[in-house]
């Protein structure tokens, strides 16, 4: 006995489920037309993932629920249909997923383990489900394990226990570092306690600050890889297995190796662009190209997620920009295809002094007129950006927004923050491995001390640590949550770890008020980190530590 089961690694809309039922049945024609006998889909596709308070809405719940109906009638002359939504029962949500047949919903299945934690909040809105029962359907016994319910040991194994034959397991599983080679980790694990072959579905695409990015696979028996789908794109399989005794053998098919994590990163980020510009209506990107590597790779990314003719950039020199910058920003430029303005701030920069002349006792700091020319190179592109219906990419990195190297109003503006999950260091990298497909990237750029050119001779050096040390300081104190003491027992300078802390706490303020981006690391500055700006602990711990240290001196 033999199945043919059709793997659909989809895009969908969050709340769009009008789109997304228009999708699911393109997808579902093509599964039709290839005789598939089943047609599986991710985590909640109907409704998209994660829908957030959309579920709070009456109406919401009512579309969904006619959306599953019209899924259902889809299957009255075809294949079955696995897909996923969420189902009000009596006065609870649940995250289910449905068996659709014959024109009907024939199984519906809760989801058993919630996630809460991270970026996770499904406890605010879902009620957990029982432990499933497997699914008797056409001579086999299905065993579907929900997202989280994968990660955990017990559904696997109760289902294996009331004897199904085959796992699927339905996912809206996020992008971040590590995490695709992590979900085949788990999988395998799946495998050798069950023994049973594993298929492995997720969906695709940028939600705000999440990015999916697919990435399915299929494990055999023995835990090999009979199939994995393409990262970063929508892709479709079909998968032939045939009944051995009690367990379902999937036939290997020739499969892409996983990308490696800095071309993931790269992939991510262009995805997590594309799909903000295109779900929330812009025509374009404008960008400001400052000539520094930042700017540089922000640009190459919008040409990649938008193509070339629909991106803008806007050098806006000031009196401290230097004609390498100049020159750099207009070869990339240049390489890149892409329409280069010049605007220079300088009558701006004349301009504001002389109304702020009296109020300043006749002469700024340097500070104000530092400050000021970040925030007049937003007014000329937020004006670009209105005018042209344009996304404004702001092109500041992790580092910076950890230790608040940014001025608010200023280089912080923008609707989306491309690299604002990547420290300065992966930065480099990332351009380092978008260069070496095509040298879009001028070498001058990646060589040179990086500086915000708002004062002669200015480098970031000048203010901070060398970013390689500046990141592995952050990288514990971020992503691994480490106290200062625990960081600097490590072999880094007590001194400097408690400064590098005390930026990082200081500038909570700014990262609230910072544009979203996409997530790439276990710690973003979103919902992962949520630390209070009115911070009394940090203050108490940092008081104590300088006492500390006083007296060690």
């Amino acid at each position: 006995m033999t199945l043919s089961i059709a793997i659909i690694q989809g895009s969908f809309s969050v709340g769009g489920v009008a789109v997304n039922v228009a999708r699911i049945a393109a997808f579902y024609r093509m599964a039709a037309v290839t005789k598939a006998d089943l047609v599986v889909f991710s985590e909640m596709t109907i409704s998209g993932y994660p829908p957030e308070d959309l579920l709070s809405s009456a109406q919401f719940q009512g579309r969904n629920r006619q959306a599953v109906d019209e899924c259902a009638r889809m299957t009255a002359n075809g294949p079955a249909m696995l897909i996923g939504s969420f189902w009000r029962d009596g006065d609870a949500l649940y995250n289910a997923a449905f068996l659709l047949d014959q024109g009907k919903i024939v199984a519906r299945q809760y989801k058993y383990h919630l996630p809460n934690y991270g970026i996770f909040d499904e406890k605010r809105y879902f009620a957990p489900g029982a432990e499933p029962e497997p699914i008797r359907w056409r001579g086999c016994t299905l065993g579907l394990l929900i997202c989280e319910d994968m990660w955990q040991p017990d559904v696997a194994a109760a289902l294996k226990r009331k004897g199904a034959q085959l796992l699927i397991s339905m996912n809206a599983s996020p992008f971040e570092i590590g995490k695709p080679a992590a979900r085949e980790r788990i999988a395998a694990q799946r495998v050798a306690e069950t023994g049973l072959a594993l298929l492995y579905v997720n969906q695709i695409g940028g939600h705000d600050e999440l990015i999916f990015d697919g990435n399915s696979f299929v494990l055999g028996t023995q835990g090999e890889t009979c199939a994995r789908l393409q990262g970063f794109r929508e892709d479709f399989k079909m998968l032939q297995l045939e009944r051995r005794g009690e367990q379902w053998i999937p036939t290997a098919l020739p499969s892409p190796h996983l990308a490696s994590e800095v071309e993931m990163v790269y992939r991510a980020i262009t995805l997590g662009l594309r799909d903000f510009v295109r779900k929330n209506g812009f025509s374009g990107i404008v960008l400001g190209m400052s000539g520094g590597i930042d700017s540089a790779l922000a640009a190459a990314l919008a040409v990649e997620a938008v193509g070339a003719e629909r991106v803008r950039c806007l050098m806006l020199p000031s009196p401290f920009t230097s004609q390498e910058s100049v020159e750099d920003a207009t070869d990339c430029a240049r390489r890149l295809g892409i329409r280069l303005d010049t605007v220079s701030i300088e009558p701006g920069m004349r301009a504001f002094e002389t109304m702020l002349g009296d109020l300043f006792g006749g002469h700024l700091s340097d500070l104000a007129i530092g400050d000021n020319q970040p925030r007049l190179r937003a007014g000329i592109l937020m004006a670009v950006s209105r005018k042209e219906n344009l996304l404004l990419l702001n092109t500041g990195n992790k580092s910076e927004m950890a230790v608040g190297y940014t001025t608010m109003y200023g280089d912080m503006c923008g609707h989306y923050a491309a690299l604002k999950d990547i420290y300065k260091t992966t930065v480099y990298e990332v351009a380092a491995w978008r260069n070496a497909q095509s040298e879009v990237i001028p070498a001058r750029v990646l060589s040179k001390a990086p500086s915000a050119e708002l004062h002669p001779g200015q480098t970031d050096q000048d203010t901070l640590p060398p970013y390689p040390l500046l990141d592995k300081i952050l990288y514990q104190l971020v992503e691994q949550q480490l106290g200062i003491v625990e960081v600097a027992a490590q072999g880094f300078d007590l001194d400097l770890v408690e400064e590098v802390s005390s930026m990082l706490h200081r500038s909570e303020y700014k990262r609230r008020q910072s544009a979203p981006g996409a997530k790439i690391g276990s710690m973003s500055f979103w919902r992962d980190r949520r630390y209070p700006i009115s911070n009394g602990w940090y203050v108490e711990q940092h008081e104590r530590l300088a006492r500390r240290m006083a007296e060690r001196k």
